[in-house]
């Protein structure tokens, strides 16, 4: 995929050395895109093209590449060019720490999604007993990931309805030796067993409304909209994962979602009218509302 302001190819690299090819690739990224890490997105696409390290990069800075080197990363600095994120063009993606194989198969895992894994863990970091958790639309897997990274011993299942995205998830899982992750696919909870209850439920779904004017903007151009847009202003899975939830969650069991900044009072009031208590909505690090947390007591 290419944007409707795709820049005119190609930049032509010119040099041979590995300072001088990083500086003209840079110039070439701060002229032709809007990124801000014009000099190391252009020492990522170099050290992936000698399968070495940044660190390489700054101790070898007079190397003389060779004619397939240059032309190899030529071929991955047009790509970044045209806007495409670079972590689809490296194929990887660190998250919590750890390293995420990614496609365009599914969203790429952003920092600000490092909360909801935060939340998650804090709201447990007394219960020593094994949680039983589910992931819902997983992804590349971060969330059932990061959380399984950090507690050996809970049950987590982590669904998504794309073949794609469940295959990847575990390539994943099983790189990290995460293996303890049960990922299989299933629309929303259309595949999770009826019987199965969980501790907690957590999920980034789509939150998007599908005239938002930054879906023709950066990253997200190039990702997959179902894993990004949502009918009703955005909101139509938080209510169906939301709704459903209820028959899933033990008692006293914890629904988290992430959301968009301007939807948090939205989510609170839909959590309400479906009968969940406790509700909170926590901010991320610039502020903006990003998570909100509920539990839900079944009837007696």
């Amino acid at each position: 995929m290419t944007s409707k302001s795709t820049p005119h190819l190609p930049c032509l690299i010119t040099t041979t050395t590995v300072a001088a090819v990083i500086k003209q690739a840079s110039v070439f990224l701060n002229t032709q895109t809007k990124t801000d890490t014009a000099k190391l997105d252009a020492q990522l696409l170099l050290a992936f093209a000698l399968n070495k390290s940044v660190s390489y990069l700054l101790t070898w800075p007079d190397e003389i590449l060779s004619a397939k080197t240059i032309a190899q990363f030529q071929s991955l600095l047009n790509r970044r060019l045209q806007g495409e994120p670079i972590a689809y063009v490296l194929e990887e993606k660190e998250f919590w720490s750890l390293p995420f194989k990614v496609s365009p198969a599914t969203l790429i895992p952003r920092p600000d999604t490092e909360l909801l894994v935060e939340q998650v863990l804090l709201h447990f970091a007394n219960k020593k007993d094994a949680i039983v958790c589910l992931d819902l639309g997983t992804g590349t897997g971060a969330i059932a990931l990061a959380l399984a990274s950090e507690r050996h011993n809970w049950q987590i299942d982590a669904v998504d309805f794309s073949e794609e995205a469940v295959a990847l998830a575990q390539y994943n899982a099983q790189q990290l030796a995460l293996t303890q992750v049960t990922i299989y696919q299933s629309d929303w909870f259309a595949g999770v067993p009826s019987d199965k209850q969980f501790d907690v439920i957590v999920s980034n779904p789509p939150y998007i409304d599908k005239t938002d004017k930054h879906l023709t903007e950066g990253d997200v151009r190039f990702e997959p909209k179902t894993a990004l847009v949502a009918n009703k202003q955005g909101l139509a899975d938080i209510e169906k994962i939301a709704t459903q939830a209820r028959q899933f969650l033990k008692n006293n069991g914890m629904l988290f979602f992430e959301h968009g900044y301007q939807q948090a009072i939205a989510v609170q009031t839909l959590l309400k009218s479906l009968g969940y208590q406790n509700i909170q909505t926590i901010t991320d690090l610039s502020g903006n509302d990003r998570v909100t947390k509920a539990v839900y007591t079944q009837a007696t």
